[in-house]
Formats: structure tokens, sequence, C-alpha cells
């Protein structure tokens, strides 16, 4: 049993020391909770119950502390991805939600699996979703300010299950300042994608990470054949040409976990119940 997640990237220019050991501490306590929870839970309930976990915290750009678009408002996505059944759900551009990547989990059980705009916000309070606001002071005062700080950020999760099952959760607030209507990444088989073999989550800049097809690519490559490290360096290398700004966790069914970005730094942690890492 594996997990690891991330936070999206830290950027030391537009963010203090304290910012960054607070994030640390919140990676390792709910990387930790997380792998508890797996103990008596599946991969695609504990990627869930993670995701969850860090759009609640403020710290990181999902759920509570997203950003705020052009025109004012909040808009999320989120999406999840069983490698066992390799079934995808997501919510794209939902508004007044606390926890989208739960709204993605109940999609999964509905031939329509991917809802946008107000087909996902509706979809939510006809579920019992209530009403919820994801704003805080810091990202009003940014909005208002017409500041880019902290821009690239998206929370996700890979576990891998006692019985060998991989899931994978990405959801984001955004960049922050977009046009209304903007597409992430994060609710796409380029920024989220999972099968038998491998699990990928994804943050960075979207445009970059579509089109490299990231996730894709590199569960794509493990299927295949290539180790995991290998899947990541011919990926990643992929992104040069165009500068792609891209991070990416993973962990594949013989439980390895792998990590990289294209530009410092992702924030992450992982826990396998003994060894623990996290960004530095």
């Amino acid at each position: 049993m594996k997990v690891i997640i991330h936070g999206g990237f830290f950027s030391e220019s537009s963010t203090n020391h304290e910012t960054k050991v607070a994030k640390q501490q919140a990676l390792l306590r709910i990387v930790k909770d997380s792998y508890d929870y797996l103990k008596t839970h599946s991969a695609l309930e504990t990627v869930v119950y993670a995701t969850s976990l860090l759009e609640d915290d403020e710290l990181f750009n999902a759920g509570i502390g997203s950003q705020i678009q052009a025109d004012g408002k909040i808009r999320m996505s989120a999406s999840l991805m069983d490698g066992s059944t390799m079934k995808m759900s997501g919510v794209i551009n939902i508004e007044e939600v606390k926890n989208p990547v739960q709204v993605a989990e109940v999609l999964l059980n509905y031939d329509d699996k991917v809802l946008g705009g107000s087909g996902a916000t509706n979809f939510a309070r006809e579920h019992g979703f209530k009403q919820f606001s994801t704003e805080i002071p810091q990202r009003r005062s940014e909005y208002e300010a017409k500041l880019a700080a902290t821009r690239i950020g998206t929370v996700g999760c890979v576990a891998l299950d006692k019985e060998g099952k991989i899931a994978v959760a990405t959801s984001t607030g955004g960049k922050g300042f977009e046009i209304p209507g903007r597409i992430s990444d994060s609710a796409t088989v380029a920024g989220n994608y999972a099968n038998e073999f491998c699990g990928v989550s994804l943050t960075g800049v979207g445009e970059d990470i579509v089109s490299g097809a990231v996730a894709a690519k590199i569960v794509t490559r493990v299927t295949d054949g290539f180790t995991l490290e290998k899947a990541f360096e011919k990926t990643f290398n992929e992104l040069l040409p165009f500068d792609g700004f891209a991070g990416a966790i993973a962990i594949d069914s013989k439980g390895n976990i792998f990590h990289q970005d294209s530009h410092p730094s992702m924030v992450f942690a992982s826990f396998d119940g003994e060894n623990e890492e996290v960004f530095n």
C-alpha cells in the first residue's frame, strides 16, 4: 500500500519560509492520514479522501482557497479515475461547492461522467452538495490588486491499495484571472489518468500539460513496458521544445513511486507505512 500527494508548485519568490514549512507539515499530515484510511478502504475511496483533505486546506489552490477568475468568480475543476475499471469522471468550472472531487465521485456512477459549468453546479445541488463559498481573503486581495502570486496550483493523489488496485484524483482552483470558460487539464486524461499498471496526477500550466498529453503518455508508456522513471524521462523531454511547465506524481503496479517537475518546485509528500518523503 502506497500513497503520494501533491499540492501544486512552491515559489520561493512569492512564498515565505513559514508558508513552506506549513505546506510541508500539512502534506505529511494528509498523506499519513490517507495511508491510515487506505488500510480499510480502496484506492478509489482513498484518493477522494486525500484530495478532499487537500481541498479543505486553504494553503492549496483547490476547494477552499481557489483562485478567482477574471470576472470575479471562482470556478473549480476536479476528476477521478479508477485504474481497475478505466472509468473516469469529473467536473469542470463548477461553482460554490466545497469539495469538487466528491461531486466527481458521484458522477462515476452515471453514464454522463463529466459535466461542466452550470450543469455541474446544478448536478451538485440536486445531489445534496450545499452552496459553499470557497473564497478566502488572500485570493480576494490578489484579485483586487491584480497580482499573480501562487498562480500555479492544483492538488492530487495517487494510491495503490492492498489488492494492487490503483486510483488517482486531481482538483484545481484554476490559475487565477483566467478568461471565464477556460478548461484546465485537471479533468482531462492529460492531467489525471490511471489504469491497472500506473496512475498519474499533474500540476502546472494546464495548456502545457494538455499539449504534452502528459499523464496519458506516462501511463501508456508504463503499460508498454517502460519503467516508471524512463516513462517520466521521455515524456518530460517532450515538454522541452515549448518549455512546458508541469509537475507529476505517480505510482505503478509494482509499488514504485516517482515524481518529477520541469521547473522548481512541485510540493508533494509520499508514505508507504514506513518511509516518508516530502518536498524540500
